[in-house]
């Protein structure tokens, strides 16, 4: 299988596969709580190779969590001089719409490096 030409960064965005980009890794959009295709269904790539695949997302997304939470925070500590607790809070709940995303995220980020770091060539 021959692969798009399209970069590694514009196939994590548009949620393409990491070996062919171009079939879909994830079925429903960025901000539902998607439901993840087993295969490529352009290469026949399995997206989860083993149980338990997924558990180095929960570190990806919790570093991807708090960084959106410490830039929303300063972000409302800056602009309305909210005192500091205030703040935290106030981006712990404007991150809440943003947490099916960075989960989404979290796991293409988690498939597009286990993909370089260890390529599966098999298929079904």
């Amino acid at each position: 299988m021959q692969r798009a030409n399209v970069s590694a960064l514009a196939g994590m965005l548009q949620q393409h596969c990491p070996r062919c980009r171009t079939g879909k890794i994830f079925r429903k959009s960025l901000f539902l709580f998607p439901d993840m295709h087993e295969w490529c269904p352009a290469c026949d790539l399995k997206f989860e190779r083993e149980p338990g695949y997924f558990l180095g997302t929960m570190y990806i997304g919790y570093g991807l969590a708090l960084v959106t939470i410490a830039i929303l925070s300063s972000l409302l500590w800056w602009f309305f001089r909210w005192q500091i607790q205030n703040a935290v809070i106030g981006g712990a709940v404007l991150f809440l719409p943003f947490a099916p995303f960075l989960t989404v995220m979290a796991r293409i980020l988690w498939i597009y490096l286990d993909q370089s770091i260890d390529p599966d060539k098999s298929e079904k």
